[in-house]
C-alpha cells in the first residue's frame, strides 16, 4: 500500500498505469507523434468514440508518456 500526502492508503489495483496504443490520426498542431507511431498513455486521461462500429481513443498531446 502507498500512502498519498492526505494520509490516504492506496493499494496497489487503484494506481493508474499506463497503456500502449498505435497512432492513427493527430491534430494539425502536434509536434513529435506521427500516424503510427505506437504511445504510451496515462490510462485514465482518454475519451472514448466510437465511429462506424469501431473504437477510438482521444488522447492529449501531454498526456502521451513517451513513443515505443
Amino acid at each position: 500500500k502507498t500512502q498519498t500526502a492526505s494520509g490516504i492508503y492506496l493499494p496497489d489495483t487503484a494506481k493508474e498505469k499506463p497503456a500502449y496504443a498505435v497512432v492513427e490520426a493527430v491534430g494539425p498542431d502536434v509536434k513529435g507523434i506521427k500516424v503510427g507511431d505506437k504511445i504510451v498513455y496515462k490510462e485514465y486521461s482518454t475519451t472514448e468514440l466510437k465511429v462506424d462500429g469501431k473504437d477510438y481513443l482521444i488522447v492529449n498531446e501531454e498526456d502521451v508518456l513517451a513513443t515505443v
